[in-house]
């Protein structure tokens, strides 16, 4: 199978790309710079030049493929409207490309903001958010009307493994800096979790199968209780573990303050049914033990 990757480079992109090579597929990556296409090509696929604002590249690379595989998102969250906008409109000149001819879209989405409070499963719709406007899902969902077999990853808010330059090594960085590794209140709230690997393998596994692809879960650990995040970070740096009031959470965090107390524990019971997914990498506790106070990509 010949599949086209936005992302190819990014940090989930390049296990996907890694993952369907080793299955034997060939892959189109799209490059937005020469650093990324040289990664593209390192990895051993094909490069695509072009962003996500480059609706010809989108559809260059879409009309060959048997299979698309969207990964990729502009994390500007200093204009993150835009970068929602800019998503949406890749979705739906990628799904132009398939109309009709029923080859599998695969868009990633998240976990965290489906039912906070309460386990998600695969079958909750996404609810929209006006101050978290990703329309991914509603993107990918509109495209089954014209002949898309279109599909959603979700992906939980720690995505794991060597080079994570994500939410743990945000909070690694804010430890460094406040001297204290923290959480909010008792640290109950849970985190889900994957390592990039097994998320990888979400991937490949949904577009080899005949199957309704609906909402998929690439989710290893339903969730990690924040607390235990901040223990295992205070461990690493050789700092105090402190709890913060959510009125203290607020200046300890800044802007992370929502994602340090977010409760979203995850399912995955359905997607390991359907595509008999089981993670084999090691869970967050062990992962960041292990290597993220070595890893360059966290010691900013």
């Amino acid at each position: 199978m010949r599949v086209f990757v936005t992302g190819a480079s990014g940090f989930v992109g390049s296990a996907v790309v890694s993952e369907l090579i080793a299955a034997g597929h060939q892959v189109l990556g799209l490059a937005r710079s020469d650093e990324s296409a040289a990664a593209v090509s390192a990895a051993g696929a094909e490069v695509q030049r072009g962003s996500l604002d480059d609706s010809e590249s989108l559809r260059s690379g879409a009309a060959g493929a048997d299979a698309v595989i969207h990964t990729a998102f502009i994390h500007d969250w200093s204009n993150f409207e835009r970068s929602c906008a800019t998503d949406e409109r890749a979705i739906e000149t990628l799904g132009g490309v398939l109309a009709g001819s029923n080859r599998p879209l695969l868009v990633t989405s998240g976990v965290a903001m489906l039912r906070p409070g309460q386990l998600s499963t695969e079958e909750m719709v996404a609810p929209f958010h006006p101050e978290f406007p990703r329309a991914s899902e509603r993107a990918a969902g509109a495209l089954g009307a014209r002949g898309v077999r279109s599909g959603i990853v979700r992906l939980p808010p720690s995505v794991h493994g060597a080079g994570d330059h994500g939410f743990v090594p945000i909070l690694i960085g804010i430890a460094r800096e406040k001297g204290v590794s923290a959480y909010v209140g008792e640290g109950a709230n849970r985190w889900p979790a994957v390592h990039r690997s097994d998320a990888a393998r979400v991937y490949r596994l949904a577009i080899g199968k005949s199957i309704p692809m609906a909402h998929l879960h690439a989710v290893a650990e339903e969730g990690v209780p924040f607390r235990e995040i901040a223990e295992a970070i205070g461990r690493g740096l050789n700092l105090p573990v402190v709890s913060k009031s959510r009125d203290e959470a607020a200046e300890h965090f800044g802007w992370f303050a929502r994602f340090a107390a977010i409760d979203c524990p995850s399912s995955s019971a359905k997607t390991r049914e359907a595509l008999g997914w089981a993670p084999e990498q090691p869970g967050l506790i062990a992962d960041v033990t292990a290597q993220y106070f070595n890893e360059p990509a966290v010691r900013n």
